[in-house]
């Protein structure tokens, strides 16, 4: 009779109803917030490091282009450089040579043409033999050869069309030449300083363009990662597409995957160290923050939206990295679910149902 009597005074928790009601003006005093379920992805697994790099195209060098003294530096690591903008200036004796060089060569053009058309009056007017004509053509080609050899040797030194002309006629020379940046980025390294001395071909500065960035991702030895899998950084809007798997193991007993950033690259800085979320060949399901999910009697719930309200819709937790948890169930793409503010939805779901 004792037992009958308490059984009847403390009855057992009614189980809740999945589906509560939700007014919008409720929805949004709780300040619940929603993410749509796109796409299932494949399995998070642990986070790993990597590290953000540059493609070698975008990582420049910008080295002396002769022998010379640094006189001037326009610019200072860090700063930001647009194509074309000056970088800094060097005085150097070896360009004085290039160009005296293309005088010369340049007034031999000139007296090789009038040596062509003088001949070929003369043999014309049947003075001269046709080959002193053809003699006089050669040596024209060959002047001309020399002279676009010389002008070679100082556009890649950097010199503007309009001093190779002006020099290759015979006008002023200069006496210094200012380095340009050839594309927009970065001043990652600066390695000279005013009167630094600097051979051809020495490191003068670093530039990097970051218009597109990649992840060196460290995976553990064996790992299985297909590509055009998506990777996300761990608390960033970041993702990346993974691209190949390297071959060779390193010190760490680690391998190397590259992968290519899609979204977000303007937050990332080339040379940092990040955290991602590899996602696991052969697993599938859906990725939403460890937020999302909440606990009752043991087992895992999230909370759908529905007309009327919210679901609570049971889902089985496969895997989770870096704030990011991975679950599957009776859950399907253009469903929003709750992500913040879960646990007042889990009081409301409870008080619906009578819970504990």
């Amino acid at each position: 009779m004792l037992a009958l009597l308490a059984g009847i005074a403390c009855p057992a928790a009614a189980e809740p109803a999945p589906e509560f009601v939700i007014d919008p003006a409720q929805l949004q005093s709780l300040g619940v917030g929603l993410q749509k379920l796109t796409t299932s992805s494949a399995a998070v697994g642990a986070p790993a490091p990597a590290k953000v790099t540059l493609p070698p195209e975008l990582d420049m060098l910008v080295s002396a282009p002769v022998d010379g003294v640094v006189t001037q530096v326009l610019v200072g690591p860090q700063d930001a450089v647009k194509s074309g903008q000056p970088l800094l200036r060097l005085s150097s004796s070896a360009l004085g040579e290039m160009q005296l060089r293309l005088m010369e060569v340049g007034s031999r053009v000139q007296l090789a043409r009038h040596a062509l058309d003088r001949e070929r009056r003369l043999f014309d007017e049947g003075i001269i033999p046709e080959r002193r004509v053809q003699e006089a053509q050669a040596a024209q080609r060959s002047a001309e050869a020399t002279q676009r050899q010389a002008e070679a040797a100082l556009r890649l030194a950097g010199v503007g069309e309009v001093t190779i002309s002006r020099v290759a006629a015979g006008g002023r020379l200069d006496d210094g030449l200012t380095v340009h940046a050839r594309s927009a980025g970065w001043v990652t390294a600066l390695d000279v300083r005013p009167g630094q001395r600097v051979r051809e071909a020495d490191a003068l500065l670093r530039l990097a363009n970051p218009r597109e960035v990649w992840l060196e991702v460290q995976l553990p030895v064996g790992a299985a990662v297909a590509a055009g899998q998506q990777i996300a950084l761990v608390g960033r809007d970041v993702s990346a597409v993974a691209q190949s798997l390297g071959p060779l193991v390193g010190e760490g007993q680690t391998q190397t995957l590259r992968a290519r950033v899609t979204r977000g690259a303007a937050l990332l800085r080339p040379g940092e160290v990040v955290q991602v979320g590899v996602p696991k060949v052969g697993g599938a399901g859906w990725v939403l923050p460890q937020a999302a999910v909440f606990h009752h009697e043991g087992r895992a719930f999230v909370f759908v939206r529905s007309a009327r309200g919210f679901v609570a819709t049971p889902v089985r937790v496969s895997g989770g990295a870096g704030g990011v948890t991975q679950v599957t169930g009776e859950l399907k793409a253009g469903q929003d679910v709750a992500v913040r503010a879960v646990v007042a939805l889990k009081s409301a779901w409870l008080g619906h149902g009578g819970g504990d």
